[in-house]
């Protein structure tokens, strides 16, 4: 069976189908991923054929907007980038048309063309979304960025304001252009995207039951699978020499990251050097972009590019991170506690759910400073109950496959 991926955003939107990929084709299907041209060497290392959308230099200037990482203003200007990547998605799916007929679509959630090509073209469409911020519900709204005592707010509040963030945010920057497109295509325009975007035909929710509760008014044609753990795919699958002397020679440290796509993060960093100073503990800083970490680092903090966290975060203490989607997956399936310091999008909705499974904490990005990050490190790592949390959690995510469980609904959907 031919199978086309679609993947539009960063690693933590692109990861999770390119592990799609990689299964499926182990499976036996014929299988191609269209994701932005940067992830290219990523799909080529890990075996999957690739077509490139954009350009490297429209990747790097969507990701440097100072605006893109603002807690209220960054959904706006995420939205308002997508508009060629959606056409250019259209339109190499109606290229492919013919082959796609008894073949299958399996999309992330930004990736718009393809939703558009299921409605002008008839194709067959599975929406994956990776994090629970993106599916409604008025029984269990998610955490929004940018409101600071959301999570005392009742549900319904919170998906008011969902609403409201639709009308007045969402669609001013996504709506004109997409609406565009489709008049173009004579195909009617979107009212609210955030109902549109999901497949009529099958929803795919890439987190498990146990971390987002399924809800009685999700839509009916989405299923729950589990954490796409893809730190791995395509890259170096063991530490470096250097990292592995350091862990070697002493206590486990501290590790620090603020997700692939931040090209904002040197004050997070400058904070980490200070914090592993005050607290007397080692630390690894993990980025892949230059000029974000401190050009003189005190001993016993280093900094590398990049590390599998599945295999750095079982000997080291605690990660302290953004809070994206993936990183918080990886942390649970290592049992290690983690302290978030949330930036935008869905990563305060993923802090509190942290926060109330009792496998970390978090602290908003002005209130991260050595004393108060030190104190809630200390408490964290002192609290045999987070201990064991985070053991059982590590524990029952070793019997979860939530890449294999994925692929087994979209086979279900070839064969139904």
């Amino acid at each position: 069976m031919q199978i086309h991926l679609v993947a539009v955003g960063s690693h933590g939107d692109v990861l999770p189908i390119l592990a799609l990929g990689v299964e499926l084709i182990r499976r036996g299907h014929g299988v191609v991923l269209a994701a932005p041209v940067p992830f290219e060497g990523l799909a080529r290392r890990a075996g999957v054929p690739f077509h490139g959308l954009g350009t490297r230099d429209t990747y790097e200037q969507a990701m440097r907007e100072p605006d893109l990482w603002h807690p209220r203003r960054g959904v706006g200007t995420l939205f308002g980038g997508l508009s060629d990547l959606t056409e250019q998605t259209y339109h190499w799916l109606a290229q492919q048309h013919r082959r796609l007929r008894e073949g299958l679509v399996v999309a992330s959630s930004l990736s718009l063309g393809a939703r558009i090509a299921q409605e002008k073209l008839g194709l067959n469409v599975i929406t994956v979304h990776a994090m629970p911020l993106l599916v409604e519900s008025r029984h269990a709204a998610p955490l929004l960025p940018g409101l600071g005592l959301a999570g005392l707010m009742p549900s319904r509040v919170r998906h008011w304001l969902g609403r409201g963030a639709d009308r007045y945010i969402i669609g001013p920057a996504a709506l004109p252009p997409l609406n565009a497109l489709r008049a173009r295509l004579d195909l009617g325009p979107v009212r609210r995207l955030r109902y549109w975007w999901n497949s009529p035909s099958r929803v795919l929710l890439m987190f498990p039951d146990w971390f987002a509760a399924p809800q009685p008014d999700w839509l009916p044609q989405a299923v729950q699978t589990g954490f796409p753990i893809v730190d791995r795919l395509g890259d170096a699958q063991a530490l470096s020499p250097a990292l592995e002397s350091m862990l070697a020679e002493g206590s486990p440290p501290l590790v620090f990251t603020y997700g692939s796509a931040m090209r904002k993060a040197q004050r997070f960093f400058s904070t980490a050097v200070s914090l592993c100073e005050y607290m007397g503990r080692r630390g690894i800083l993990l980025s892949p972009q230059d000029g974000q970490i401190p050009p003189d680092l005190p001993k016993g903090v280093i900094h590398v590019p990049y590390a599998p966290l599945s295999v750095l975060l079982p000997r080291s203490a605690a990660l302290i991170h953004h809070g994206g989607i993936g990183t918080v997956a990886q942390a649970l399936a290592a049992g290690t506690p983690q302290l978030i310091v949330p930036v935008a999008f869905d990563h305060f909705d993923e802090a509190e759910r942290v926060r109330r499974l009792g496998l970390g904490a978090s602290l908003s990005r002005r209130r991260f400073t050595p004393a108060r990050a030190a104190r809630r490190l200390d408490s964290l790592l002192a609290s045999p109950v987070v201990a064991r949390r985070c053991r059982q959690v590590r524990e029952r995510m070793a019997g979860e496959d939530g890449v294999s469980s994925a692929c087994d609904r979209i086979e279900a959907m070839i064969t139904g």
